[in-house]
């Protein structure tokens, strides 16, 4: 099972549309460039582009983010993903279930009133530069999309793990751009005393010549 999966609900809103026989949830996961504050210890955004490839496989459309609710999948038609001009727009056509009938009661009442999405990031950077770090996500795989009735949850744990190698890797790339540069000038130093010593040889030659 993957466990490294983060999640996001930021409070983007869904709405219900009924057409003819069919009821849908219509709400967008997530908005690009929006910033995020990741439990105070960095921001967050997503670049467009960043869900082009992700909802091209099997997604599920779940309840609170709980596996045992499956409301949706894109394999079936049911789950509809979209990556506008605006960020990842949802379709969920709600099933004439259990947990259908009721979110679809909770989400006309506005007792629910979030959209979220369970993700892990293939692509990203991150902005140390201002007081507090900016990661933004480039690509990611999508495993879930969710109504919520916490729009707020966060989960920094595998974010925080993430700036940490960030963190390593710029260290590292320090370190060897550190060493290239000493070694480069080890090396200007050894050509710069043969030359010197040759230069020197000839001298000699010149000077035993006249």
């Amino acid at each position: 099972m993957t466990t490294n999966i983060e999640k996001r609900a930021l409070g983007l809103g869904v709405e219900v549309r009924a057409d003819s026989d069919k009821r849908t949830l219509v709400g967008y996961a997530a908005k690009f460039d929006r910033i995020a504050n990741i439990g105070n210890y960095f921001q967050e955004k997503i670049a467009p582009g960043a869900f082009s490839d992700a909802i091209k496989g099997d997604i599920r459309a779940l309840v609170d983010h709980d596996p045992g609710r499956v409301i949706g999948r894109t394999k079936s038609g049911t789950l509809r993903l979209q990556e506008d001009g605006v960020g990842l727009l949802v379709e969920i056509d709600v099933p004439n279930t259990t947990d259908g009938n009721d979110l679809w009661e909770l989400v006309s009442r506005g007792d629910i009133s979030g959209m979220s999405f369970g993700f892990r990031v293939t692509k990203e950077t991150w902005d140390e530069t201002g007081d507090v770090p900016v990661r933004t996500i480039e690509k990611l795989e999508l495993h879930e999309v969710s109504a919520v009735a916490w729009p707020a949850y966060e989960d920094t744990t595998i974010g925080l793990r993430s700036l940490e190698a960030a963190r390593a890797e710029g260290g590292a790339r320090d370190e060897a751009e550190r060493r290239k540069e000493e070694n480069a000038a080890a090396a200007a130093r050894r050509v710069a005393e043969k030359r010197a010593a040759m230069e020197q040889r000839i001298r000699g030659i010149r000077q035993d010549a006249s």
